[in-house]
């Protein structure tokens, strides 16, 4: 449950143009509450506490106040995991700037293959980094046969994985300048932890 210690008029400022339902408190040292996607933030004094499914629908939107929302490079790192394929499913990701972890996070997705689950993966993780405002972004993972399709080099027979390509691509182009990299797994640790404690959990 993230916490963020900010100016929390200029907060409720921020997600209420970002499109955020917000509403009073539902105590007395609630001073507000907010609702965007699938995460709700609530305001105490001199903090905002955010819950939800996904909370960095709203971290995003409260990242970086007085930036302008131009926040340069970063690298990402994606992992899906599957126990069975297909089996139980869920994916990882880490968002690294200059300055350490903007963002992490890992969700389950069901039973499905491992490759899906490395697909769901990255797209998550550029969704948060789309969200967050980054212009320049190299990707890291340790999935082959995902990076090489996103790139051309292998054809993309599975139509449930070509359809995760192609809004994959949609997401990349957002970006001024992107890359992908394989790395071996164990550089890739981070997001595979995240994505096996989220099994682990379910």
């Amino acid at each position: 449950m993230p916490v963020l210690e900010c100016d929390v008029e200029q907060a409720r400022t921020r997600l209420a143009d970002a499109g955020a339902t917000v509403e009073a408190g539902n105590t007395d040292h609630e001073h507000w509450r907010a609702t965007l996607g699938e995460a709700t933030a609530v305001a105490y004094d001199g903090k905002v506490v955010i819950q939800g499914a996904q909370p960095t629908d709203i971290q995003a939107v409260l990242a970086g106040e007085g930036s302008g929302g131009d926040t340069g490079a970063v690298e990402l790192y994606f992992d899906g995991a599957s126990r069975g394929n297909p089996g139980p499913a869920a994916l990882g990701y880490v968002l690294a700037a200059d300055d350490g972890i903007v963002a992490e996070g890992g969700e389950t997705l069901g039973e499905t293959t491992n490759n899906r689950a490395e697909y769901e993966a990255l797209i998550r993780a550029l969704e948060v980094a789309q969200n967050y405002g980054f212009d320049d972004l190299d990707v890291f993972g340790d999935s082959e046969l995902v990076l090489k399709q996103i790139r051309g080099e292998y054809d993309v027979n599975v139509p449930e994985l070509r359809e995760r390509r192609v809004r994959a691509m949609e997401l990349l182009q957002q970006f001024e300048e992107w890359s992908l990299q394989h790395v071996p797994r164990e550089l890739n640790d981070r997001a595979d932890a995240l994505a096996n404690e989220a099994l682990d959990d379910a």
